[in-house]
């Protein structure tokens, strides 16, 4: 019985290559995702019927009732690809309440919402769920704080919820890319660092935008993987995907690993307050 599949930023990048691929292996897909035009097009490249597309902003207010509902017409869901996101860069302090807001809305709140619209079919088939994260859902560097945070989120609440799906059967994958070449390295959002983080978060920045076209990866190895974690009875909690991805979160865990056992005789023992 073909499987149904509900992936949300499905009109340009991994959503895109995961929703092709889906189709190609004769799923019927819930393509969600603001550009109308991209899912119609998406629709056309497949069988009558096999595509439903929902042009939608995940954080609206009504995202989670409108998800809910397709699901339903759909009549249940197999796997979902929680994707939707954008990405903000500049310092802690210079990032603007608004922006700050919308970017935890997007990759937190929306997310959640999908989530919730997903999660009861999802229990009911024993289904897959991939979140969508970053190698900087794991750490930190000048200019990511924020994006990190909600990666980071993510990463959490993953985790939190493979824990709390385990008698039903539905497994959670939290995947890990490192920087590809899609829409998302030449449209995000950066706040230019003043004075004082030009050595830090102008520095990074300027690395990053000095880095060749060749460095980045092939968004089709996310999508690739994004199939197997999926195809697999026992899938990981977390995959990180690209050699950048897998070096920063191994290196971040030497350092976080060493600093926990340098500090430990520190928790351990008493101290006095100050005078």
């Amino acid at each position: 019985m073909p499987s149904t599949w509900l992936v949300t930023g499905a009109t340009s990048g991994f959503g895109r290559l995961v929703a092709e691929r889906a189709l190609a292996t004769g799923a019927h897909v819930i393509a969600v995702g603001r550009r109308r035009a991209l899912l119609d097009a998406l629709a056309a490249t497949a069988a009558p019927g096999r595509v439903t597309a929902v042009p939608l902003d995940v954080t609206a207010p009504d995202a989670e009732e409108v998800l809910a509902a397709a699901v339903r017409t759909a009549g249940g869901l197999d796997v979902l690809v929680n994707n939707a996101g954008h990405g903000l860069f500049g310092s802690v302090e210079e990032t603007g309440a608004a922006e700050a807001r919308a970017l935890l809305d997007t990759h937190v709140l929306a997310h959640l919402a999908v989530l919730r619209a997903a999660l009861p079919a999802l229990r009911a088939s024993g289904g897959r769920i991939v979140q969508m994260s970053s190698l900087f859902g794991q750490f930190a560097p000048p200019s990511a704080g924020l994006y990190a945070a909600a990666k980071g989120a993510v990463e959490l609440i993953g985790e939190a919820l493979a824990h709390e799906l385990a008698p039903t059967g539905a497994k959670v994958t939290v995947v890990e890319p490192g920087v590809f070449a899609t829409e998302f390295a030449t449209s995000l959002r950066v706040v230019p660092p003043g004075a004082a983080y030009a050595p830090t978060v102008g520095a990074f920045l300027n690395d990053f935008a000095a880095r060749p076209p060749e460095s980045f990866g092939s968004p089709r190895d996310v999508a690739d993987a994004i199939m197997a974690v999926v195809a697999m009875a026992e899938p990981p909690l977390r995959l990180a995907v690209g050699h950048d991805a897998v070096e920063g979160i191994r290196a971040s865990l030497r350092s976080r690993l060493a600093e926990l056992d340098r500090w430990e005789s520190f928790s351990r023992a008493p101290h006095r307050a100050a005078v």
